[in-house]
C-alpha cells in the first residue's frame, strides 16, 4: 500500500466514535476521514455523510480504504461481513462481536477478501500497561486482584443496548480488565467459579464476582460493579516474588517496587497507530481472548436476581 492517508469512514456516530475515534484520527497524519454513517444526524461538518453503509459502499464518488464500526456490538457482524467483502480494512470498536464463532467467521472473510481485520482492545494501549508486562514477565505471580467498579449511569447513560443479550453488562467495562490482564500476565489463565448478578427487568449483569487461575495455579479474583458512586475503581493488583505490582486508573498509572509512573492518555492513538501499521503490513489482528473468558463467565457463572435496575438519565 502507499504512503497516502488511510481514507477511513466511520460507522455509529454515538459517544465513543466522537470522545475518542474522531479526535485520533484527525491527530493521526496515517488517516484522513473519508465520510460518516449513522442512522442519525451525528455529522461532521465537511465530511460526507451517509444513513446506511450500504449506502456510502455503493456511492462510487467517494473513496474509503477503511471502516471503523462503532456500532453495538450486536448488528456488527453484517456491517463488517459487508465492508470485508467490498475490500475495506476493519476496525471493529470492542468487543469485536456478540459472539465468537462471528468474529472468527470475520476473520475468515478478511483472510479471504485478503484485507485487515483488527480486533482492538484500547485498555492495552493504557501508558502502563507494556512497561507492566515487561516488568511481570519473568516473576513468578502469586495472586491477582481485579477491582473494576464504576457507576453505569456516569459511564454509560441512556444506553439500552447495553442492557440486551450481547451488550454484556457490567462485562463491558470488565473486558477492558481482562483485556489488560490478558496482557501483562505472563500465563493463560481460565475461569473456575462466578456469579452474577441480575437486575430483574434486564438480560444482562450489573455486577460479577469472578475466581480465575492461572496454569500454575495462582488465583486471580475478579470484582465488577456497575452500582459504584463516588470515587470509581479500575485497578490490577499483581503480587510477585519480587514485590507487588499495581495498575491503577484503567492502566494509567503502574507502581512496582521502586516507583510510580504515569502517562498520558493515548489510548485510541496507539490503536489508530497499530491498525495503520496493519494495513500497511497486510495483516491482521484478532485477539478473542479476552471476550472468551467473557463468554466462560456466561457459560459457568450462577446467576442471583437482585433490585431491578431504572436508568433515570432517560
Amino acid at each position: 500500500m502507499s504512503d497516502a492517508p488511510i481514507r477511513i469512514a466511520v460507522a455509529g456516530m454515538g459517544k465513543i466514535a466522537h470522545d475518542q475515534h474522531l479526535p485520533a484520527i484527525a491527530g493521526d497524519p496515517g488517516f484522513t476521514l473519508a465520510a460518516t454513517v449513522s442512522r442519525s444526524d451525528a455529522r461532521v461538518a465537511g465530511v460526507p455523510h451517509y444513513r446506511s453503509l450500504q449506502a456510502l459502499l455503493d456511492d462510487d464518488g467517494v473513496a474509503v480504504d477503511a471502516v471503523a464500526l462503532c456500532t453495538p456490538p450486536q448488528v456488527r457482524y453484517d456491517f463488517a461481513a459487508m465492508a470485508l467483502a467490498r475490500g475495506r480494512h476493519v476496525f471493529l470498536e470492542k468487543p469485536p462481536g456478540a459472539t465468537l464463532a462471528e468474529v472468527a467467521a470475520l476473520e475468515r472473510h478478511a483472510a479471504d477478501a485478503g484485507v485487515t481485520l483488527f480486533a482492538s482492545w484500547h485498555s492495552r494501549f493504557a501508558a502502563g500497561v507494556e512497561p507492566a508486562r515487561a516488568w511481570l514477565a519473568d516473576r513468578r505471580i502469586d495472586r491477582v486482584s481485579v477491582v473494576w467498579r464504576e457507576d453505569v449511569r456516569v459511564w454509560h447513560p441512556g444506553q439500552a443496548w447495553i442492557w440486551e443479550p450481547g451488550g454484556l453488562g457490567v462485562f463491558d467495562p470488565g473486558i477492558n480488565a481482562l483485556s489488560i490482564a490478558t496482557r501483562i500476565l505472563p500465563r493463560p489463565f481460565f475461569l473456575q467459579s462466578a456469579t452474577m448478578a441480575m437486575p430483574a427487568n434486564r438480560a444482562a449483569p450489573i455486577a460479577a464476582d469472578l475466581h480465575f487461575r492461572d496454569t500454575a495455579g495462582a488465583p486471580i479474583e475478579m470484582d465488577l460493579d456497575w452500582r459504584q458512586t463516588g470515587p470509581q475503581s479500575w485497578d490490577i493488583i499483581v503480587e510477585t516474588d519480587a514485590g507487588t505490582c499495581r495498575l491503577s486508573g484503567g492502566g494509567a498509572t503502574l507502581t512496582v517496587p521502586g516507583g510510580t509512573e504515569r502517562g498520558e492518555d493515548r489510548e485510541y492513538a496507539g490503536l489508530y497507530a497499530r491498525f495503520g501499521a496493519l494495513v500497511r503490513a497486510g495483516a491482521s489482528d484478532v485477539d478473542t481472548s479476552p471476550l472468551r473468558l467473557v463468554a466462560d463467565a456466561f457459560l459457568r457463572a450462577r446467576r442471583e436476581i437482585v433490585e431491578p435496575f431504572e436508568d433515570q438519565s432517560r
